[in-house]
């Protein structure tokens, strides 16, 4: 195993969380975006979007089985897409907004705003985490080089 490995790591994680809670911040700024784009000539509003992660090679047995044989080691997540939840707008009472239909209802984007929230510091703890482990790291790495002082 490369000693370099961990760094590699939590260097990967600390990457997916920010950009993570870069879409979070994105989903928080839209909130009350009702003009996010235009299908079939219409105004839309903004659609929450949401970040897919993954391992970046394979499976945990068959990253398990190429580290215990030294054939290779692991490599950490990636966002593997960012997708568009699909859950329904919300209808909002408002007869006076410019959007409004007929009826006096206006499509206002997905985002709950709790939801973001508690993602947001799911995320930053997530971040957190990274760098705890990431200074971790280099503390055993320094350790190791003052034995070989001595």
């Amino acid at each position: 195993m490369n000693i370099s490995n961990s760094f590699h790591i939590s260097a990967s994680g600390l990457t997916a969380q920010r950009l993570r809670m870069d879409v979070i911040s994105a989903n928080i700024a839209n909130a009350e975006t009702t003009r996010a784009s235009m299908v079939d000539g219409q105004f839309v509003p903004y659609r929450r979007q949401t970040v897919v992660m993954s391992e970046s090679k394979g499976s945990f047995q068959d990253t398990l089985q190429r580290a215990m044989s030294g054939q290779g080691s692991p490599q950490g997540v990636k966002v593997s897409k960012i997708q568009e939840d699909q859950t329904p707008f919300k209808l909002v009472y408002q007869p006076s907004h410019p959007d409004a239909d007929e009826n006096g209802y206006v499509q206002m984007p997905n985002v709950d705003m709790a939801k973001e929230q508690i993602d947001f510091i799911v995320a930053s703890r997530s971040y957190e985490a990274n760098v705890t482990a990431l200074n971790a790291s280099k503390a055993m790495i320094m350790k190791a080089l003052e034995i070989g002082k001595g």
